[in-house]
């Protein structure tokens, strides 16, 4: 029985990440389950014993990823090179997915939950990484400089440069880098 329960689990494990990776590749309304089972080398059939629906499957897989998401890494408050640097490494990883999942969000609302978590998390990011300039700032200056750090740091701008303009990392990092630096000069 022991060994049969692992069988399933990793069967389980298989299908998630397989839909998984096609999500990110194609988003939700692309994606098949035929193409779930081909990937992860099963029928549609034990896709469906296991997770009883598409969308139950990619819920599974995207709360899967969720958990086992790459933190972003540790930074002394106020270094804003070392800030920028670790935020790359967290978008340059999972970018493209929060991507996926945030044009998904309209038409599938139980993205919703997992996606807030994400947003709070940045938000957290943001005030821990530019505590000391955000602590020269009172009232309404303060609330300003969060809001234009948050928007600045946000993955739609890494997006714009990696994927859209088609920036190299380092290229995409220095002009972050220099953006922050001209609000923060500003202020």
């Amino acid at each position: 029985m022991t060994a049969r329960s692992a069988k399933a689990a990793q069967t389980r494990d298989r299908i998630a990440e397989a839909a998984a990776a096609l999500y990110i590749e194609r988003g939700l309304d692309d994606l098949t389950l035929d193409d779930v089972a081909k990937r992860a080398e099963t029928t549609v059939q034990t896709i469906l014993r296991a997770f009883a629906s598409k969308e139950k499957l990619i819920f599974a897989a995207l709360e899967r990823s969720a958990d086992a998401g790459t933190p972003v890494r540790a930074t002394p408050p106020g270094d804003l090179a070392a800030g920028v640097g670790a935020l790359f490494d967290l978008y340059e990883n999972i970018g493209d997915y929060v991507i996926g999942q945030l044009a998904d969000e309209r038409r599938h609302p139980s993205l919703k939950a997992s996606l807030d978590g994400g947003r709070n998390g940045h938000r957290a990011w943001v005030r821990i990484v530019f505590a000391p300039q955000l602590e020269r700032r009172r009232g309404s200056a303060r609330t300003q400089l969060y809001n234009i750090l948050l928007v600045t740091t946000d993955v739609y701008v890494w997006k714009l440069f990696r994927r859209d303009l088609a920036l190299s990392r380092s290229a995409a990092e220095s002009t972050m880098r220099k953006m922050l630096a001209g609000v923060l000069d500003a202020e």
